[in-house]
């Protein structure tokens, strides 16, 4: 397998993993990961979906994901865990600080003397905060959503064409989901110029962007890291720039996925060879076939 020259990146920030799920993409995740040498590493919310875990559910690839993020601890990588709706039950430990590992509702960090205000985003949400047994529900059905285009995606793979993303076509068709996009990023970039933040980074929306967003008082870099469902996408932030990662240009990273399947092809095949030899063996001493060849 190819040896893996890490790029180092000043800042990654991932967001909306849903960790647990059956749309989490965690083997892309996986790849983009082992690609990166970050300084600093901010996961921004919805990392671990804590409303739709099922312990009957719970792969290893989406476990791996979490024991990379804990290797990298080893190497000195900050990781700041940014607590979202669908992991809010680990903002009771909010401030919690082991090593270089910490828990955290927002966060602010000193950019080359710029600043940088990162959270997830939820609060800005009116459904989270007056009805969220509407929104769990919202949650089960985008799940379900997820599941239903991995199958079209199956079956139109089959037939040779590409892919296709329901849940993309809901929202960019819905006037609804379209306004609700279009106020979350104002409010809160109207709330990052008033605090005089050079940056505001969020997720929770799905929807990856980067964009100069001006009022009347100024003006600030919006930043959104998209998901890792649909969308596969992170910000990173080296050399007083940021930039959207998107997995679907990085060929490098997904050689590695091409490399993983043809290596476990391959592991397949020879236990497969060793496992009928290992049957004819056994049926040729059932039938003492190797005593009459002596005699």
């Amino acid at each position: 397998m190819t040896k893996v020259k890490k790029r180092p990146v000043e800042l990654v920030v991932i967001s909306d993993v849903h960790l647990g799920t059956y749309g989490c993409r965690s083997k892309e995740l996986l790849n983009y990961l082992k690609t990166i040498n970050p300084k600093t590493l901010v996961l921004n919310g919805d990392i671990i979906d804590i409303w739709q875990f099922n312990k009957r559910y719970f792969p290893k690839s989406h476990m791996s994901v979490l024991k990379h993020i804990t290797s990298l601890l080893t190497n000195e990588t900050e990781v700041y865990y940014i607590t979202g709706n669908h992991d809010e039950m680990l903002r009771k430990f909010k401030s919690f600080k082991l090593g270089n590992f910490q828990i955290v509702n927002k966060l602010i960090l000193e950019l080359n003397d710029k600043k940088a205000w990162i959270f997830h985003g939820d609060v800005f949400d009116i459904t989270m905060k007056h009805s969220k047994w509407l929104a769990k529900l919202g949650g089960k059905g985008y799940d379900l959503l997820i599941l239903l285009n991995t199958f079209v995606n199956w079956c139109s793979k089959l037939f040779g064409y590409g892919k296709l993303s329901l849940s993309k076509k809901i929202k960019n068709s819905v006037k609804g989901a379209i306004k609700f996009i279009n106020n979350f990023e104002k409010t809160a970039s109207d709330i990052a110029i008033e605090n005089e933040y050079d940056y505001v980074v969020c997720g929770h929306i799905h929807q990856p962007e980067i964009r100069t967003i001006k009022n009347s008082k100024g003006q600030t870099l919006y930043l959104n890291s998209g998901d890792w469902i649909e969308n596969l996408t992170a910000l990173e932030y080296n050399n007083k720039e940021w930039s959207l990662y998107e997995y679907q240009n990085d060929e490098f990273a997904r050689s590695l996925e091409k490399e993983k399947k043809d290596k476990e092809k391959k592991e397949k095949k020879k236990n497969k060879k060793q496992d009928n030899a290992i049957i004819f063996n056994e049926l040729l001493e059932e039938f003492n076939i190797q005593n009459t060849k002596k005699l």
